[in-house]
């Protein structure tokens, strides 16, 4: 029934699912009652100005801890937490186990013996020993060597806003660094690469910006140039991939033959890296020339949707910038997350641990409100992505079923954004609430992988292994529906899974296009961000094979070209969403429009054109097969 139903492009607009958006909000109060509970428990004065073992708050006066000694204190000249094994790390609880105190001041320089730590509390005012030690008994008390500081003591400063003393020197966390780097065995290497990054950081950050220059031309190139974008991205991902190849084989030859003269570790690390370099992007280049020769014939629509998408950035120039908003509000989110975390991480009641100190932990069906916090974050997170995708489709919708294009609003994006507001948000609160309850499943299922690493059989390997393939493959066709779902919203201001469901019964009907579309037209903008990676990249090989003889250049590159495919990405995604939103409209159009007087087509002349090409293609097809004069219809 929902097939039959009469497409009514922009002509209501009505709520749609409100119960979902009463929920969100709901949930929404409730991430703000989480943060709220942390601060008036006082987790965020212990966050910012930090606590000792004793749960004393620094730069305060404190309230007595029952059967806990030096509790109580006032610390209000006292505003800097000390730890004194600073370097003493607990990997498997992430945190430095040693005795925490309040001190009135870092000490700026380094001090080797018990005689230093006196003369620095004599002569700055804060002592860096336990309380019950007076800067007198130092030196003669049997128990400092318990109750101060192990030494030499290294030099700190106090960190900006948190008040912890840290060691300026870093190096005693290098154990830390090789630990949460498990695939770096021998330290060396990992001083080595850590050596390569920071002589090389110049070079990466003009790597990162030429990157990010790249994807705004080629930006341009897709406004103006979309007819022939297919071709041009063909040609130059040949060329590219073939010159890339090209370079790093002659400089593997050219650094194998000068590596017997230079006899370092470097060089050698830097050969073998150039040969798995050369190799990858030879198998890389020979797969790529197998799957464009398989699908060279499947441009057609794809360049006339593409021309039409080239359009739509004309009319709609902030479209280019809605990567950003987005990446913008959601740094907004994901900083407000971290900080109500690191609340909780601090909230609760004073307990004694076995070490006679004090811990902060919280009992009873609060203790849980972390995991509440963990779906808030996806869930938000997944709506913010959602508003977005509704944002998009609803201005590209706007563009494609205004037929004369001077009647467009002012701003179609803000346009879009005040419908999305106005009518469907309880939509996006819904297909962004379907997404995560398969991620946190699947999240849930990769923790468990992770903390059995080493310890399952190959079968629970292999059985947890597949379920998370099935519920990623499950996400990925659910936010892909969901898509078409926000555009079917936008056209007819329909519910959620009416629009959903109205959606899928057109892609059905055009499963070969859609998969044409999906294909043809996805690789071409993969070819796009490849070419922006390859480009990044032969700019990083050519500036940093000048420093091969002193610096491992693998992990700059690696960053580099991470960092290049995310911006592509970032950029082309959003041209992606568009083609995918016209491709349903115009599936929508030749669907319940012909042509003929009181049906007009909505669509633009090139994609008419295309309609024509293809009525007359079949055409000529029937009369072949001996069915002269019948008419077939394009879709």
């Amino acid at each position: 029934k929902s097939s039959k139903r009469e497409w009514k492009p922009l002509e209501d607009h009505s709520c749609t699912d409100v119960p979902w958006l009463l929920l969100f909000i709901l949930f929404c109060i409730g991430m703000g009652f989480i943060c709220g509970f942390s601060i008036a428990t006082g987790a965020a004065a212990r966050l910012l100005s930090g606590y000792d073992s004793y749960g004393n708050i620094c730069g305060q006066k404190n309230v007595k801890v029952e059967g806990i000694i030096n509790s109580g204190l006032d610390l209000t000249h006292k505003k800097y937490v000390f730890f004194l094994d600073p370097c003493n790390i607990d990997l498997v609880h992430q945190r430095i186990k040693s005795l925490a105190l309040c001190v009135s001041a870092c000490p700026r320089k380094e001090l080797k013996t018990l005689a230093d730590i006196q003369k620095f509390a004599e002569t700055n005012g804060s002592s860096l020993c336990s309380y019950e030690l007076q800067p007198s008994e130092y030196t003669t008390d049997p128990r400092a060597a318990k109750l101060c500081p192990k030494y030499p003591v290294p030099e700190s400063a106090p960190i900006p806003f948190f008040h912890r003393c840290a060691p300026v020197n870093i190096s005693c966390y290098a154990k830390f660094a090789e630990a949460l780097i498990t695939f770096v065995s021998d330290s060396s290497v990992l001083h080595r690469l850590i050596s390569g990054v920071m002589t090389s950081k110049e070079i990466i950050m003009g790597l990162c910006l030429l990157s990010l220059v790249l994807s705004m031309i080629l930006m341009v190139i897709i406004r103006y140039i979309s007819r022939v974008l297919v071709w041009i991205l063909t040609i130059l991902v040949i060329l590219g991939s073939l010159g890339g190849t090209g370079v790093l084989w002659w400089l593997y030859a050219k650094q194998r033959i000068s590596v017997s003269a230079v006899e370092t570790q470097i060089a050698k690390d830097n050969l073998q890296a150039l040969l798995i370099y050369a190799i990858s992007a030879t198998v890389f280049t020979v797969i790529l020339f197998l799957i464009m020769l398989i699908m060279r014939k499947r441009v057609a629509l794809t360049i006339a949707l593409f021309h039409v998408a080239g359009k739509v950035f004309i009319h709609l120039p902030l479209l280019v910038f809605q990567p950003f908003w987005t990446f913008f509000v959601l740094i907004l989110f994901w900083t407000y997350w971290i900080t109500v975390l690191l609340f909780l991480g601090t909230t609760g009641s004073p307990v004694p641990n076995e070490e006679g100190f004090v811990e902060f932990r919280m009992v009873g069906p609060l203790k849980y409100m972390w995991w509440y916090h963990v779906v808030g974050l996806i869930w938000i997170s997944e709506f913010i992505l959602a508003c977005q995708q509704m944002t998009v489709a609803g201005a590209v919708v706007t563009y494609y079923f205004t037929r004369e294009k001077r009647n467009l609003p002012f701003t179609p994006i803000l346009a879009s954004v005040n419908r999305l507001v106005c009518y469907h948000l309880g939509t996006v609160a819904k297909g962004s609430f379907i997404i995560t309850l398969v991620k946190i499943p699947r999240m849930i299922l990769m923790y468990i992988h992770t903390q059995l690493k080493g310890k399952e059989n190959a079968c629970a390997r292999c059985m947890l292994k597949a379920c998370i393939c099935c519920l990623w493959c499950l996400e990925k066709c659910l936010t892909y529906l969901n898509q078409n779902a926000y555009t079917a919203t936008a056209i007819n201001s329909t519910n959620f899974c009416t629009s959903a469901k109205d959606a899928f019964v057109i892609l059905v009907e055009n499963a070969l296009r859609v998969a044409a579309i999906n294909t043809v037209g996805d690789f071409m903008l993969f070819l796009g961000k490849v070419l922006i990676v390859c480009s990044t990249g032969l700019a990083g090989i050519m500036l940093l094979n000048y420093q091969r003889d002193y610096t491992i250049w693998v992990l700059p590159l690696i960053i580099v070209c991470l960092f290049a495919f995310l911006v592509a990405h970032c950029f082309l995604s959003i041209y992606e969403m568009v083609v995918d939103v016209l491709f349903l409209c115009f599936a929508i159009d030749t669907k319940y429009n012909d042509g003929s007087p009181g049906r007009e087509f909505y669509m633009d002349k090139v994609l008419m054109e295309f309609v024509e090409n293809s009525r007359k293609s079949m055409k000529e097809a029937g009369r072949g097969g001996g069915a002269e004069g019948r008419e077939l219809k394009p879709m």
